[in-house]
């Protein structure tokens, strides 16, 4: 082989050894790609499926939060309509002393519907102390304070009885959160309890004294006879007139004796519907010539509906009433302006009617005793004109009250329960 031969051959090799090199590192880098495309492809892949989870995760999460705040709103909700349906007030005071929660039903029975219940609890129950002090006890001592009984006075002059239970918020004893309150209205079983035991007192008053003024009766029946049996003109003149105040003392004494007597024996009561507007109007009446007489008025107003009671003994009370009202005008130089006002309470099934003159009222002494036997504010009077009508509303399960009026004068409120409407018959 020639020399020029050899060098192409040997060119030719190296060519081919540089082809075969080149064409082997092509391959490869083929291959790398081709491996990256299926790493990327596959990383690709995996970063799309974690993207759902994690989205699906998240869905799930905003669902089940929706749920929750769905039944954390429902039940906030059936909290209050709770709260707001009891019967009972409930008061809650945080460990600041400050009004948290106060019910309707609270609001109503202290007597504050639209008032602002939200600053401190002794500024929010400024009407009712009592109330205010037995939840700074519990605040400060910790411990429960249960079924204690409170009284205040109301705006309206009445009085209100509240069962109160106090407990504290938290577990610790020596600082609790806070104290929560629940309190019932016990003033019906107050005024209950009040007319029991002045009907009984009443029966007890009976009893005691009817023997003793029959027996005074006999005397004065006595003395007024022998006085009658005395001819006047047969008298010396410096002696007619002893014999005259006899006869108009003893007239006298025996009117309070039959009174009395009238006031002590059982009252024995035909009921039946009584009609109170045409109970009131025919003992207004009685009344209303005289009163004009003296330039005054008798005026009845009103709502007037049917109570379950006696008509003659009905028509007895308001005629002592009303002319208790006419003598203490009368009495006092006053043109007698007497007002008869009816306001019937549905709720609590009551009829109140209201008699208001314009007197010169009641001392402030004498306020608490004013419907007790023998006590009066006239000089001639008897003092057992209110104690009958007392004791006739009370033998009705009523009530009788006595206010003074803010210009002058006297408000006597009568209280009667309402007639229990039959259901009608089927047919």
């Amino acid at each position: 082989m020639n020399r020029p031969a050899f060098i192409l051959l040997s060119l030719t090799a190296v060519i081919a050894v540089l082809v075969a090199g080149l064409a082997f590192i092509v391959l490869r880098l083929f291959a790398a790609a081709r491996q990256m495309n299926r790493g990327l492809e596959g990383t690709g892949t995996e970063t799309a499926f974690m993207a759902a989870a994690m989205e699906e995760a998240l869905g799930k999460l905003r669902k089940r939060e929706q749920a929750l705040a769905a039944r954390a709103e429902a039940s906030e909700r059936l909290s209050d309509e709770i709260i707001a349906s009891l019967t009972s007030g409930l008061l809650v005071v945080g460990a600041d002393r400050h009004v948290r929660s106060l019910n309707p039903a609270g609001r109503r029975m202290l007597g504050m519907p639209d008032a602002d219940w939200t600053g401190n609890v002794k500024e929010v129950l400024a009407g009712a102390p009592p109330l205010a002090g037995l939840i700074d006890e519990c605040l400060n001592t910790g411990q429960s304070v249960r079924r204690r009984t409170v009284k205040f006075d109301t705006r309206d002059g009445g009085t209100t009885h509240l069962g109160v239970t106090v407990s504290p918020i938290g577990t610790g004893v020596d600082s609790p959160h806070g104290a929560i309150c629940l309190f019932s209205d016990l003033t019906d079983i107050a005024e209950l309890e009040e007319q029991l035991r002045l009907k009984d007192s009443l029966a007890q008053v009976g009893e005691l004294t009817a023997g003793i003024a029959h027996e005074f009766r006999n005397g004065l029946a006595t003395i007024h006879g022998y006085a009658r049996l005395l001819d006047l003109d047969r008298l010396p003149a410096d002696s007619r007139p002893y014999v005259l105040g006899i006869r108009e003392e003893t007239d006298t004494l025996g009117a309070v004796v039959r009174n009395f007597l009238n006031f002590a024996k059982p009252t024995e009561l035909m009921l039946g519907r009584v009609d109170t507007r045409a109970v009131v109007e025919r003992a207004a009446e009685d009344i209303r010539a005289e009163a004009i007489s003296r330039g005054g008025a008798v005026e009845v107003r009103g709502e007037y509906l049917p109570v379950q009671g006696d008509d003659v003994l009905l028509r007895q009370a308001f005629g002592n009433l009303f002319r208790n009202a006419l003598e203490a005008c009368t009495e006092s130089g006053i043109r007698p302006h007497i007002v008869i006002e009816s306001v019937p309470d549905r709720a609590q099934r009551i009829v109140r009617i209201a008699v208001i003159d314009n007197g010169p009222g009641v001392p402030p002494a004498m306020a608490s005793r004013i419907f007790m036997p023998f006590v009066t504010t006239r000089a001639r009077g008897t003092g057992l004109g209110l104690a009958v009508v007392q004791k006739i509303i009370v033998t009705h399960n009523g009530r009788v009250t006595m206010q003074p009026e803010p210009g002058g004068g006297t408000r006597f409120v009568v209280s009667l329960p309402m007639v229990t409407e039959e259901p009608p018959a089927s047919a």
